[in-house]
């Protein structure tokens, strides 16, 4: 190696030491220390007791961790497909010669820029049975409003409506970017040729858009199954209820540390999200090629 090649090298580590120390830090750290504690028993008083595998042969053996991974998989199925698909009717209503172009893609991101906590307050009010403005809509039109937060076989869909309502501005800037991306002389050669907006779509922007859905599938697909946005609607809204109908595999994590003090059987159950969450993610990524999803593409 030149000296000129180890100056680049250099410069090169300089700039990505930063990151690396914040990923070491706050990330690979916690996760180590989550793993070390999994073969514990500890407790809010600083008692720590090793207890080899007791916590994973327990959490596979608890039907209240089964019935949260039930509850994550349905979240997770509904909010993955729901907010790519609106995300991408969305970026491409605004990507077009809509009027007020510039209004629209603000007020599909505004929903994003609030806290979530405030989110989970609006909605909770809007959405109480007796006072909500949404009940109080429907019975002004002759429907009978369900019980949105308080009835087990709609709280769950009511949570994952609002968590697709907020982060969908957010995928729909990421998937705005491919689709600005896609050459304009695809568009016009497909115009020449005589397609029409379905055959553009399904030609043409579809295949060019294939690694930014790759990402925004892997990237809805991690938010949902760490569900860091449904936590905070879940905590504020439901505490996991109606008859634990909303207790999401990361609800379930801190009900066990921090409601329970069982913070061992938490840090078992962390452990075992996140080693599902990079098998699931390598598995795509080896499946798919990174998105390119043929080798035609690579």
């Amino acid at each position: 190696m030149s000296a000129r090649e180890r100056r680049e090298a250099l410069t090169g580590y300089a700039f990505v030491a930063p990151s690396a120390l914040g990923v070491g830090l706050f990330v690979l750290l916690p996760m180590l220390l989550a793993f070390g504690l999994s073969f514990t028993s500890v407790n809010s008083f600083g008692q720590i007791d090793f207890v080899g595998w007791d916590n994973y042969r327990r959490m596979f053996a608890d039907p209240q961790f089964a019935h949260s991974m039930r509850v994550t998989a349905l979240y997770v199925g509904v909010f993955m497909p729901g907010v790519y698909l609106t995300a991408l009717g969305m970026a491409l209503l605004v990507n077009g010669d809509l009027p007020a172009r510039a209004f629209f893609r603000t007020a599909f991101f505004a929903p994003y820029s609030v806290s979530l906590v405030v989110v989970a307050l609006v909605w909770r009010y809007l959405l109480s049975d007796r006072i909500g403005a949404v009940g109080t809509v429907l019975r002004s039109v002759g429907v009978a409003p369900p019980s949105f937060l308080g009835d087990p076989d709609v709280a769950l869909w009511t949570v994952t409506g609002i968590s697709i309502w907020f982060l969908v501005g957010f995928y729909m800037i990421i998937l705005l970017g491919g689709l600005q991306d896609i050459p304009r002389e695809l568009y016009e050669a497909a115009r020449l040729d005589g397609a029409g907006p379905w055959r553009t779509l399904v030609d043409i922007v579809l295949p060019m858009l294939r690694p930014t859905t790759f990402f925004v599938l892997i990237l809805a697909t991690i938010a949902g199954l760490a569900g860091l946005q449904a936590f905070d609607l879940v905590y504020v809204m439901t505490q996991g209820g109606p008859d634990r109908s909303t207790s999401i595999g990361i609800y379930f994590i801190y009900e066990q540390a921090f409601r329970f003090d069982q913070f061992g059987y938490a840090s078992a159950v962390a452990t075992w999200y996140a080693f599902a969450l990079i098998v699931l993610t390598g598995a795509a990524f080896r499946l798919t090629g990174g998105g390119r999803f043929g080798h035609d593409d690579r």
